[in-house]
């Protein structure tokens, strides 16, 4: 199923791509009501398009990975996410999956975010075209792992299961300790890998990095102001909700930043994610 990876709500008056000006969808002119559903509908094109994508990445579905992708250029805000897609689908042969895997490796090569090395390094192995990267293979989801990585440090933390590639926040360890089994050793090195959280400042640059690209400097102001001081990532967010296309868009960012700092982080343990069993 085809779909469109950014909103396409353009005209002559309308503003720069990363950003939108608010306009209320109840005026009583036409043209600007129309333009007002256009940009909610981009959006929801938008999100629906990565859902889709997101999908096919959670189910293993190397081909219907592939279909999403032919024919159009790969997006920038979603390179890891894409990257571990094509993994599964040249495990699974897909015939199309070498061209596409190519370009992710070039794309990610070009853009240098955290952890898009080593996701370049893995999918150039397995397309045979350079050494396989000695690190040890785990299972292990990225968006678990990264929501412990960079939590509140007081309350947060936590270990991955070297076994089954769980990832145990404290709170869930604390929990379960009491009912564990006998051979459950939760302070064993050879079974639990230690996260400690890194806090919030990673996710906090993110932002400031966002708002650096927005175009719209009425809006790039107010989004300043929003994380300025405590409370400045649901702030941030509330804010941001005005604009729906721009929270599409900050919402891949972001993940697909919090995914290769989770990579980079399970490298420097001496680790290679892989995909899990579905």
């Amino acid at each position: 199923m085809a779909f469109s990876w950014y909103p396409t709500m353009r005209s002559v008056d309308m503003l720069p791509p990363h950003s939108r000006r608010s306009m209320s969808c109840i005026s009583v002119n036409p043209e600007v009501r129309s333009r007002c559903l256009g940009a909610q509908n981009g959006a929801m094109d938008a999100r629906e398009g990565r859902a889709e994508l997101r999908g096919a990445v959670a189910r293993g579905d190397g081909v219907g990975l592939v279909q999403l992708l032919i024919d159009r250029p790969l997006p920038d805000d979603a390179l890891q996410l894409i990257g571990d897609g094509l993994l599964v689908a040249l495990r699974q042969e897909v015939r199309e999956a070498p061209g596409l895997a190519g370009d992710c490796v070039a794309a990610l090569r070009v853009r240098g975010w955290q952890g898009d090395d080593e996701l370049a390094d893995s999918l150039e192995a397995r397309l045979g075209t350079a050494p396989i990267r000695l690190l040890k293979p785990l299972a292990v989801d990225l968006e678990e792992l990264a929501m412990v990585l960079e939590g509140d440090p007081v309350y947060s933390g936590g270990r991955i299961d070297l076994l089954t590639g769980e990832v145990w926040p404290n709170a869930a360890i604390e929990d379960f300790e009491d009912m564990a089994e006998d051979d459950w050793d939760i302070d064993d090195p050879d079974r639990w890998l230690w996260v400690h959280s890194q806090g919030s400042r990673s996710g906090y640059r993110d932002m400031e990095w966002f708002i650096s690209e927005i175009d719209d400097p009425e809006v790039a102001d107010r989004l300043r102001i929003a994380i300025s001081g405590r409370g400045a990532f649901r702030r941030f967010k509330d804010t941001l909700s005005r604009w729906p296309d721009l929270m599409t868009r900050w919402f891949a960012f972001s993940e697909d930043r919090q995914r290769g700092r989770a990579r980079a982080w399970l490298a420097d343990e001496g680790y290679v994610a892989t995909a899990r069993d579905v």
